[in-house]
């Protein structure tokens, strides 16, 4: 990466410099990070080798299951490495790299639960059109566009980081390397990029949620013409979308649609965003779906009996 400063390497000042509090972070984010890998690899697996779990609802989540543990990924390792550790140094590039896996990924996720939302609305409002609407090779257009639209902004996001100078201080007050906290060490008059950021980042988040909310109250507002049974079933399902939806795009708007100002829980914010999220959702989505917990059973107990 072409580097448009003096500095070769920065310093994260992590979640808490108390040592006592350092190793409670690693036991705690640890456990959270193990929990998400596992959560989000028993619904891939589940999805991929279970014949019930084949409808395009199913295909979505597989791909935010991917998602959210790749979101994860690129944030938790090193900050649960970091706990234990003296002296936090991530290279320039590395740190380059942290923010294109961070926006690629949870733009991934932003894409995912946009098509998951239109599929639920087709299965309701247009339940004879659905097997058209929503046939794989739809599907599968709309997941290579999410990849493609993801791509596209976490290079934006790159491009804007690749313009900061950066000429002395090297210390971000953070766990993890993004645009904000690289903003405050940059050598530069960063107004313009911040706008930038927030009409990117800031308006994918806040019209995606706007959008999401709007869609599933249409969704709820039609399950008045559907009998009793299919109501409990559509409304539970929407249920678990709407909070994931909720828990993901609410921490998000809240770091990235706002002018640039730092508050003292930007940090937890952030923390519940990239690691908090990604391991409540296979829960949510596990705990609220008998479909996925039937297919979960019958796929191990089938597992364990070969075996």
């Amino acid at each position: 990466m072409q580097q448009n400063s003096t500095v070769t390497e920065f310093i994260l000042l992590g979640l808490t410099q108390d040592p006592l509090k350092q190793k409670m972070v690693f036991i705690i984010f640890l456990v959270f990070y193990m929990g998400t890998v596992v959560g989000n690899t028993l619904i891939i697996v589940t999805i991929k080798f279970s014949r019930t779990l084949a409808g395009p609802m199913y295909f979505f989540l597989f791909y935010l299951s991917f998602a959210d543990s790749c979101f994860s990924t690129s944030t938790a390792p090193r900050l649960i490495v970091d706990a234990l550790s003296k002296k936090n140094i991530i290279s320039y590039n590395d740190c380059m790299t942290q923010v294109f896996a961070l926006h690629l990924f949870g733009c991934m996720e932003v894409f995912v639960l946009i098509f998951m939302a239109v599929d639920r609305y087709v299965a309701i409002c247009k339940p004879l059109h659905y097997p058209v609407i929503m046939r794989r090779q739809v599907c599968v257009i709309l997941i290579i566009v999410a990849w493609i639209g993801s791509f596209i902004h976490s290079t934006t996001q790159i491009v804007l980081a690749l313009r900061l100078p950066f000429c002395g201080p090297n210390l971000i007050d953070h766990y993890c390397c993004d645009l904000q906290p690289l903003l405050e060490l940059a050598c530069m008059d960063t107004h313009m990029i911040n706008l930038l950021l927030v009409f990117n980042s800031g308006a994918i988040c806040s019209s995606s949620f706007v959008i999401l909310i709007i869609s599933y109250f249409v969704i709820l507002y039609s399950l008045r013409n559907h009998s009793a049974e299919g109501r409990k079933k559509a409304l539970s399902t929407c249920t678990s979308h709407i909070i994931v939806v909720v828990l993901s795009f609410g921490p998000c708007i809240f770091i990235y649609a706002r002018p640039p100002t730092t508050f003292s829980m930007d940090k937890m914010v952030t923390v519940f965003f990239t690691i908090g999220s990604p391991f409540l959702n296979p829960i949510i989505y596990t705990l609220r779906n008998a479909e996925v917990k039937n297919a979960m059973k019958k796929l191990w107990h089938v597992k364990i009996m070969t075996e």
